[in-house]
């Protein structure tokens, strides 16, 4: 009967949207150790920065590899190889923290508990209301070409006023990226769990980077 088929079809999709949620978020926490402990090695091996170039040429680089790869087996390796990249790149930056600082690893650490606080009550909230966040998506491209490009004028010209604001809006678009990315996993929108692991790391990434750097010039001792 018509009516029945729909709740079948209902019932199919809700599980495989389930399967797309579970898998993503399996596939994140598996990413992150990994990124955490590629940026331990950095930190272990005191490597120095890769680089702004280097960063920008390994990272988009990468993160095409793994667009193209999304739909193969091969996919998973692509997102441990940008995300243990991405690790590479925060070990130095971590580093430079702890010794620019008297209080630098206290920074660092309150940078990661905030970002997992942050992470986890709003992958919560869109998972526990259900609420549809795709009408930001226009409104957070813009922002976050916006603040990436006033971040780029910040670093050519010097201005730290500039740039703290710059890590202020990174830490509000990074949050409604969040929350837009989860809603879109929970209502369908997103149904590779390779795509939406990359798109959270990338939001997670930014959003710890933006936190320290707020920290650092807000609370950093000499």
């Amino acid at each position: 009967m018509p009516f029945e088929n729909t709740i079948a079809r209902a019932g199919g999709a809700s599980l495989a949207t389930n399967k797309v949620i579970k898998n993503t978020f399996t596939l994140l926490s598996a990413s992150l150790l990994f990124s955490a402990f590629t940026a331990w090695l950095s930190m272990r091996m005191n490597w120095p920065p890769l680089g702004l170039v280097v960063t920008l040429v390994g990272f988009y680089g990468l993160l095409f590899l793994t667009e193209k790869l999304a739909n193969s087996a091969w996919g998973l390796a692509a997102v441990f190889a940008l995300t243990g990249f991405m690790g590479l790149t925060i070990g130095p930056i971590i580093n430079a923290y702890t010794q620019m600082f008297s209080n630098g690893a206290e920074l660092v650490m309150l940078a990661m508990g905030g970002t997992g606080v942050i992470t986890l009550g709003l992958a919560g909230y869109a998972m526990t209301t259900r609420k549809d966040f795709s009408f930001m998506s226009g409104f957070l491209v813009v922002g976050v070409m916006v603040a990436f490009l006033a971040g780029i004028g910040a670093a050519i010209f010097q201005i730290p006023a500039l740039s703290l604001a710059v890590s202020a809006a990174f830490v509000l678009l990074m949050s409604g990226m969040i929350l837009y990315q989860v809603s879109e996993l929970v209502h369908g929108g997103e149904t590779n769990y390779i795509r939406a692991t990359v798109g959270l790391f990338v939001s997670i990434y930014n959003l710890f980077l933006s936190l320290l750097q707020l920290l650092g010039a807000l609370a950093g001792e000499d």
